[in-house]
């Protein structure tokens, strides 16, 4: 998995539409004023690169990404 903050501006329409897409993907937004949206999406490398992809034309400011994390699943360590 992987964490990403992905900054995105809008107004009026475009705003609307960057909440509806971050809806879809599961992202929640850490941040927003009137201008702005900060959104942190977790998951898979292609989900937040398809997110990216989506957003851009909506207005894409700025992506921190962490990189991926992995934990094997069970009760035994790596």
């Amino acid at each position: 998995r992987e964490l990403a903050l992905v900054k995105v501006k809008g107004k009026g329409e475009k705003r609307v539409e960057a909440l509806r897409l971050a809806e879809a993907f599961g992202a929640t937004v850490a941040d927003a004023n009137t201008t702005h949206f900060v959104f942190e999406i977790t998951g898979r490398a292609n989900k937040i690169d398809q997110f990216i992809s989506i957003v851009t034309p909506l207005g894409l400011v700025e992506v921190c990404r962490t990189g991926i994390a992995a934990m094997n699943r069970g009760k035994e360590g790596m």
